[in-house]
């Protein structure tokens, strides 16, 4: 194998390890964001379970308002029955005393029922923030080892980065920009090794007179059909 190919297949090598590491750094915020997103879900979970509870209280305090005001109301029809002479204006007053009292009782069995429809909304949201407390913890720990793996990676590939230079020095000039020109548009691969007679890369049968430059060792051949560059298989 010649100095050539062995300077490309060390420089493909480092590319390839590079290219991974870049698709690792590409991959963090959309693993952070997905992170986020659970824990989204759950923080609207306990704001829709305080929303429920805060609504149960307003028709807790709408019907005691509402039961306070027929008390009062009694009161007052009472007040007039006691002071009045007429026997049909006391009776009057009597029945409407009496639908009052239905609505205060009807008003306290609602109540009723609201109070145990809050200790119920009260569990649920103590559940929904117990949730939620264990998923902040799940996802502050999984941001903070995406945050050191997003550290840790950039410092490999900004070490791998130097090294790189240093090899693709070692390229021969006239090959190099056709290098990284197969690099881009052959999916990271460029430099492949003819094996049986057919191209690593493509897997075309190549022609007799390229295997012929392949088996004596010439730089810069290249497939026919793929354009990669092609060394033996020794």
């Amino acid at each position: 194998m010649s100095p050539a190919i062995q300077a490309l297949l060390l420089l493909q090598d480092r590319d390839k390890r590079l290219r991974g590491m870049i698709e690792d750094l590409e991959r963090i915020p959309k693993d952070e964001t997905r992170a986020k997103e659970r824990l989204a879900g759950d923080q609207a979970a306990v704001k829709n379970a305080r929303d429920t509870l805060m609504a149960n209280e307003v028709d807790i305090k709408k019907v005691e308002l509402d039961a306070a005001t027929r008390r009062t109301t009694i009161l007052r029809l009472k007040t007039q029955q006691f002071e009045t002479r007429k026997n049909d204006e006391y009776q009057a007053l009597g029945h409407e005393i009496v639908r009052y009292d239905k609505d205060v009782d009807l008003l306290e069995t609602k109540e009723l029922e609201l109070m145990e429809k809050a200790d119920a909304l009260r569990t649920a949201l103590a559940a929904a923030e117990q949730a939620l407390a264990k998923t902040k913890q799940r996802v502050d720990e999984e941001l903070a080892m995406l945050a050191e793996r997003r550290k840790r990676v950039e410092g490999e590939a900004a070490d791998l980065r130097l090294e790189r230079e240093r090899l693709a020095a070692a390229v021969p000039e006239e090959q190099l920009p056709l290098y990284e020109r197969l690099l881009k548009n052959k999916n990271g691969i460029a430099v492949v090794p003819a094996i049986g007679g057919k191209c690593s890369g493509c897997h075309i049968k190549l022609v007799t007179s390229t295997m012929v430059r392949v088996n004596s060792g010439l730089d810069g051949v290249q497939c026919e059909s793929c354009g990669r560059l092609l060394y033996g298989e020794d």
